[in-house]
């Protein structure tokens, strides 16, 4: 079964840091940074859950799955 590709993209001109995706992840101190705007650490450690997506009061963040990897 092949693996799946995962992106999440934050478009910093909307992002205000205001950290609530860092807040609700559950994995947030290995994915989130959030100073004056989040950023990706590591993807490894998602589950896809999307709450950070879902949460985001600006919708700054963009959950994208592509299709399997060969």
């Amino acid at each position: 079964m092949g693996e799946f590709m995962l992106q999440i993209e934050v478009d910093e001109s909307k992002c205000i840091g205001c950290g609530k995706c860092y807040e609700i992840c559950p994995k947030a101190a290995k994915i989130w940074k959030v100073t004056r705007v989040a950023r990706i650490l590591d993807l490894r450690y998602c589950h896809v859950c999307t709450l950070c997506a879902m949460e985001c009061p600006t919708d700054c963040i963009k959950i994208i799955r592509d299709g399997p990897k060969d």
